[in-house]
């Protein structure tokens, strides 16, 4: 088999993994993404599957992707020359990357398909924006603190939450490395990093100590989260 260069590959429109024919419709995996310039992506070939690497101001990051899967890179035009600009010209178009499969028919690719659209879509708004994902503690006595842990190797390299949640002993957990937590209020919690899944696997995490109860409405609630009260059954 002849190994072509990651060049090479880019510039092939017969590339198997970054196709320059028209894409196969479908409800969800064919919208486009748009990014900005300030996000690179190349495709790489891993020992298991290709897949694409995105690079931006936030932060890196590799997916996967099956075999049937196509990308489509398009490139906006470069502007006019101008010598005298004016105010009126509109800004420069993003830069649009499309997803598609070989055979949409085929289940296992339609539903590929649709993930692996959502996934880099995801990725580009986290290399670029990042995201967010506050909490809320509430409750008498509820209470959130920010500090560094002490069996962090070098000293200061990590953090850790420190929560008051009406138990007998405070609640200790480990910020893990790729996520940023803030504590701008003692009720409040901020986790910040690039990868959504991530950031909601933590939430939770802490979520699981307190989760709202329909009574008194008191727990641990993340983002716009709501409750429904139940009224107490009365002897």
């Amino acid at each position: 088999m002849i190994r072509r260069t990651l060049q090479q590959r880019l510039a092939t429109p017969l590339a198997r993994n970054l196709a320059s024919s028209a894409v196969v419709r479908s409800h969800v995996g064919s919208a486009p993404i748009p990014y900005p310039p300030t996000l690179s992506l190349a495709l790489a070939q891993l020992p298991a599957a290709p897949a694409l690497n995105l690079t931006g101001p936030k932060g890196t990051y590799t997916l996967p992707l099956a075999p049937f899967v196509n990308l489509s890179l398009t490139s906006p035009p470069p502007p006019a020359s101008s010598e005298t600009p004016t105010k009126s010209a509109s800004p420069p178009s993003q830069n649009i990357i499309t997803v598609s499969v070989e055979d949409p028919t085929i289940k296992r690719q339609r539903a590929t398909w649709g993930l692996t659209r959502a996934l880099i879509a995801n990725a580009v708004q986290g290399l670029t924006e990042g995201f967010e994902v506050p909490l809320r503690l509430v409750g008498v006595g509820y209470r959130a603190a920010i500090e560094p842990d002490p069996t962090a190797t070098p000293p200061g390299s990590r953090e850790r939450l420190r929560l008051k949640l009406g138990f007998a002993h405070d609640v200790v957990i480990n910020v893990p490395g790729e996520i940023k937590a803030e504590v701008p209020a003692p009720t409040k919690i901020v986790l910040k990093g690039t990868d959504k899944h991530v950031l909601g696997l933590f939430a939770a995490k802490i979520r699981k100590w307190r989760k709202p109860e329909p009574y008194k409405g008191k727990g641990i609630f993340v983002g716009d989260e709501t409750i429904r009260l139940k009224d107490v059954k009365k002897k």
